[in-house]
């Protein structure tokens, strides 16, 4: 079954497609030809996409808007006509106006910018053929992660080469105040709500309305993102229930049979809005989207932003997903259109669904050789060492980490047939703004203040506020891409730590400290709420591993995993060594003291053949 997937938790058993470059096409033909191109996309049960006007009459006949206007008038005392007139505006607001050659002057237009901006743009062939037949058979939810702004715009350029069914694409309101931009994307699929309803009934109920009449008629795919906003930290948030309650509704009151969900992951070597993140995380405001600033922003398309890489995943069928968990009977009790609240074991199943869907898209992340080195040269700015890393000893590092993330499930993109030393520098030109090379070694361009000065003239002078604002905004900008790899590596930090903590080497006591971290963690990071079963296989996994003299030995590789992406947890104070931690005789320590703010990659090679078979656990 599809939906199997989203399940997975074994890295070794686990098949990933392979990917093609769509760039690489653009770059020998005609753009214009290619927007000109004859579209005819397959749509779901061969039906004819509907027009705006066409689907807004629809929703304003419906019997469920009908009867949340009447409970509306009964509440407020106001007149029939007057609040169907209200409704009418806002869906006027909201609706989305799609048309064909609005999305060709888009496909032309970022054709242009695409291969100026990224070197490639890799797709999964496979998952296109997946969503291409799914599309046919069921309403279809697309999903994808939100790191930038440019994935909506990549999303529908996707579909578009493909010769997929656009889809309508749910937007902040904040597009709305972009003139010319704002109605371009309202003509090019997307529909614009407000970022709280702050529960106004009417409201909801035109736009619940509207998303399910797209849904159940099929006139196109609907994409949102479950996360809601775009991580600036680039960890996966939270998953926003509301959109992924309305798309489920249909199914669950038996108006389709069935209801197909897509996780998309986008995965960029380099987010064209790194500083912006860092600056809004020190407190500089956001700035507000306009047509000036967009303008203002054209100098990116003088920079290198590297690859992206878009992977479809499988299609999870909430059919599937809800057999044995949700008793459907008890939508028969009354009539489809009187809105009701969900209940309690509605809400756990959509919760469920919506954290095991982010978890799938973190699974299908592509990381890139440069979020290794951030991770290392980030360890050893802690470390306190001024003077940098040698580039040698740097590659020999990210060689070792790429090694231990492969067996701990990454989905890494490593070159394979170019020497890691090209794979390094090639990575550290693209991110030239980030890092210095000097001499032969390498570390944050932390000094590099004041902006780049004019030949012949001095460097622009600095307060000691900018200098400082200036390092942080590198700090963290390595540290977000440092974040896209914790997801690999943060199931066994929790379980070193457990079996650091736990009283004793009991199964029971460790589970039961795993699940303590776990809870404590759990709006920090994707950790499916009440996936108790895992717990235990992760836990029971390592144990079988491991005998009782190899358990600490198995906690002390995990907590170097934790040091090299950042989970320091506190259990080792920076500067104190190994040897003064109370490891077992024959461990880091033993004849060499090795930092705990370093890498001590000799030290782990030893453990790892301490351990039967390695370490490989399910993440």
């Amino acid at each position: 079954m599809a939906s199997k997937a989203v399940y997975s938790r074994d890295p070794m058993l686990k098949k990933r497609d392979d990917f093609e470059d769509i760039l690489e096409e653009r770059r020998n033909s005609s753009d214009l030809r290619y927007a000109l191109r004859c579209y005819a996309p397959v749509v779901y049960k061969g039906l004819c996409p509907s027009k705006a006007g066409t689907l807004k009459s629809m929703v304003l006949q419906s019997d469920q808007l009908h009867y949340v206007i009447h409970q509306v008038c009964r509440e407020t005392g106001r007149a029939v006509d007057d609040v169907q007139e209200e409704a009418s505006s806002i869906l006027e607001e909201m609706a989305h106006r799609l048309q064909l050659s609005t999305v060709r002057f888009f496909a032309f237009t970022l054709s242009k910018v695409f291969k100026t901006l990224f070197r490639s743009i890799c797709v999964n062939e496979e998952g296109i053929q997946r969503l291409q037949q799914v599309i046919q058979e069921h309403p279809v939810v697309l999903l994808p992660s939100h790191r930038s702004y440019m994935d909506f715009l990549l999303m529908s350029y996707l579909l578009y080469t493909y010769d997929l069914a656009l889809p309508v694409i749910a937007a902040g309101m904040d597009f709305m105040g972009m003139k010319f931009v704002g109605e371009m994307l309202r003509m090019s699929g997307a529909f614009f709500i407000r970022r709280s309803f702050g529960g106004d009934k009417l409201y909801w109920a035109v736009f619940s309305e509207y998303v399910k009449t797209m849904l159940k008629n099929g006139f196109a795919p609907v994409e949102f993102f479950l996360e809601g906003t775009r991580s600036r930290t680039s960890k996966s948030l939270t998953p926003k229930l509301g959109l992924l309650n309305i798309v489920m509704d249909p199914f669950f009151k038996g108006e389709v049979f069935d209801v197909s969900l897509v996780p998309v992951s986008i995965s960029y070597e380099r987010i064209l809005e790194e500083s912006l993140y860092a600056r809004e995380l020190l407190g500089v405001p956001k700035p507000k989207e306009s047509t000036s600033g967009l303008i203002k922003a054209r100098k990116v398309l003088s920079e290198d932003y590297g690859s992206i890489h878009v992977y479809f995943g499988q299609p999870v069928s909430v059919r599937s997903l809800a057999e044995g968990r949700v008793n459907r009977c008890q939508f028969n009790l009354i009539p489809r259109h009187i809105p009701k609240k969900p209940s309690e074991d509605i809400h756990s199943f959509v919760n469920d669904s919506a954290y095991r869907l982010v978890r799938a898209q973190e699974e299908n992340m592509v990381l890139k050789p440069w979020v290794l080195l951030a991770s290392l040269l980030l360890q050893n700015q802690v470390s306190g060492q001024k003077r940098g890393i040698a580039l040698d000893e740097l590659t020999e590092q990210a060689v070792w980490l790429r090694d231990l993330s492969r067996q701990y499930g990454a989905f890494l993109h490593w070159p394979e047939h170019t020497p890691p030393s090209e794979v390094v520098s090639s990575s550290l030109s693209l991110h030239r703004g980030l890092v210095r090379i000097s001499e032969g070694r390498v570390q944050l361009a932390l000094g590099q203040t004041g902006g780049p000065a004019a030949p012949g003239e001095p460097r622009s002078a600095v307060t000691p506020e900018e200098e400082l604002l200036s390092q942080a905004v590198i700090i963290l900008s390595c540290a977000s891409y440092r974040n896209q790899a914790l997801h690999v590596f943060l199931r066994p930090a929790l379980l070193a730590s457990a079996i650091h903590t736990a009283s004793s080497n009991k199964k029971q006591e460790v589970f039961n400290s795993f699940s303590f971290l776990r809870n404590m963690f759990s709006n920090e990071f994707i950790l499916c709420p009440g996936a108790t079963v895992q717990v235990r296989n992760i836990i029971y996994f390592m144990f079988i591993l491991c005998d009782h003299t190899d358990i600490l030995y198995a906690f002390y590789f995990s907590l170097v995993l934790c040091v090299c992406v950042g989970l320091r947890g506190g259990l080792l104070p920076p500067g104190e060594d190994w040897s003064s931690a109370g490891h077992p005789a024959g461990g880091p320590g033993d004849g060499e003291r090795t930092q705990n703010a370093g890498l001590p990659h000799l030290h782990v090679r030893s453990l790892l053949t301490r351990i039967p078979g390695g370490v490989q656990v399910p993440v």
